[in-house]
This record gives structure tokens, sequence and C-alpha cells, in this order.
């Protein structure tokens, strides 16, 4: 059964929560968030709305499949890791942009770490729980 009073806040609350799951990710390599807590707040934020509108008006919002942000957001945190060894550093070695990006700031090497995180958990996250909605 479905609720009008849950689908209308969840019109209001998804992209509320989404835009918060990414101030959490921007926010995370100089405070507490980052990628993990950004992934989840955006997985709950799709999760709501998988409650309000049923799983498969949830999927066709994402366009794609859950499970292919996996090796995407995979990839993006390898490259972040093994970057530095290219340039003569250890890995995991944090490197920065010179300049400041106006309203983000200064952007580094654990910046697309996080981002690559984000993508993960979001992708294992919601392809856990979509598989087991659709199988009910």
């Amino acid at each position: 059964m479905k609720s009008a009073i849950l689908q209308t806040a969840t019109r209001y609350l998804l992209p509320i929560l989404l835009l918060f799951s990414f101030f959490l990710l921007l926010r995370g390599h100089y405070y507490p968030g980052g990628g993990f807590v950004g992934g989840l707040v955006a997985s709950i934020a799709f999760v709501l709305h998988s409650f309000a509108n049923g799983t498969e008006n949830t999927m066709k919002i994402l366009r794609y499949k859950p499970l292919s942000l996996i090796p995407i957001g995979l990839a993006i945190s390898a490259v972040s890791v093994t970057f530095p060894l290219l340039l003569g550093f250890p890995p995991m070695t944090g490197l920065w942009f010179e300049e400041p990006i106006p309203v983000i700031g200064m952007i580094g090497s654990a910046l697309f770490f996080d981002l690559g995180v984000y993508l993960v958990v979001i992708g294992v996250v919601l392809t856990i729980l979509f598989t087991i909605a659709l199988n009910d």
C-alpha cells in the first residue's frame, strides 16, 4: 500500500538528502564525513524513494544498475592510491592542486579516494537492498 504522505515527503527529501550526501563527501577530507558516510546518506535517499514509490520507479531514476557503480568506484579509488607512485611518492600520499577551487576548496587525491568509496558504498547498499526487494 502506497502512502501519499510518504510519496510527497520523498519528492522533497530525495534532492535534499542527495545534496547533503554530496556535502558530506566534500567535507570528508577536512572533517568527519567523507565517501562512506556520504554514500550511506545517498543510499538512504534512494531506499526511502523505493519505499514510497516502488523499487522499479527508483531504478528508473538511477538509469543504471547500482552494481555498475562498484567497479567505477573501485577504479577511481585505485587510481588515486597508485597515482603518487608515478611521481615517486609512496602509495596513498596526499597530492593537492596548488590553487583552491571556489566553494569546494583545495582538491587533492583524498577527495578522489573518497569519491570512489562514495560510489562503491552506493553500489553495494543499493544492489543488496534492491535485490532483496525485487526477490520478495
